[in-house]
């Protein structure tokens, strides 16, 4: 199976399974190491959302904010005054963006389930956030693409996603167990992207990431 099966980011075909468990396997990419499920193990959208609409998070949970400063506070700091931003898979509570515009900037909201807002993905952009989302994503290289492409030069991509360390920690490690998580990256993935694109990396703790568009 792994030698059929490409890579959802870089569509390398050197694959190989890093990890199993009684419900699905995981593989890992040679080229760009990300793990990824294999599309016959993903959930349909019905039952994706279902899990989603498990989730309560609320926009003014002060737990959750503290939660999500983790990248406000540093993707605040590399912004300038006034900023057009898009919290990319926002979810109900788009509460990331409710504390940026209390910072004064703008931001547009999309979710493919909440807030399916197609012209949100052709504005432009000073910053993207995307917390929590990539892990979901069934087709990372095309979505993080197309956000790339919707940030003017000098712009910020944010992201928060929990990263890979190694196979044994993969074992045990509670975030696989989501059946939505899909994908999951490393620093190593981050790098191997950030160079495609000519990126500035920025990683931030242990589950931020910022990507600054030249």
């Amino acid at each position: 199976m792994s030698e059929t099966l490409h890579c959802p980011l870089c569509d390398s075909a050197a694959t190989e399974t890093f990890y199993q468990d009684r419900r699905r396997p995981y593989l890992r990419c040679a080229r760009c190491a990300l793990v990824f499920v294999p599309p016959a193990f993903h959930l349909d959208r019905e039952a994706e959302k279902a899990e989603y609409d498990l989730h309560d998070n609320q926009v003014d949970d002060p737990l959750y904010r503290r939660f999500l400063s983790r990248l406000a506070q540093p993707l605040r700091e590399r912004l300038p005054p006034a900023a057009r931003g898009l919290d990319f898979g926002c979810g109900p509570g788009p509460a990331l963006a409710a504390m940026l515009e209390e910072a004064g900037h703008r931001v547009a909201l999309y979710d493919p389930f909440y807030y399916p807002n197609g012209a949100a993905l052709q504005g432009e952009y000073d910053f993207i956030c995307a917390t929590e989302v990539v892990e979901h994503l069934h087709r990372p290289g095309a979505e993080l693409e197309r956000l790339w492409q919707c940030l003017r030069p000098g712009g910020w991509l944010g992201v928060m996603t929990k990263l890979v360390r190694n196979r044994e920690a993969f074992a045990g490690w509670h975030y696989k167990n989501d059946p939505t998580h899909v994908c999951f990256f490393s620093a190593t993935t981050w790098r191997w992207w950030a160079a495609q694109q000519g990126a500035q990396l920025v990683l931030v703790g242990a589950d931020v990431i910022l990507l600054g568009r030249p």
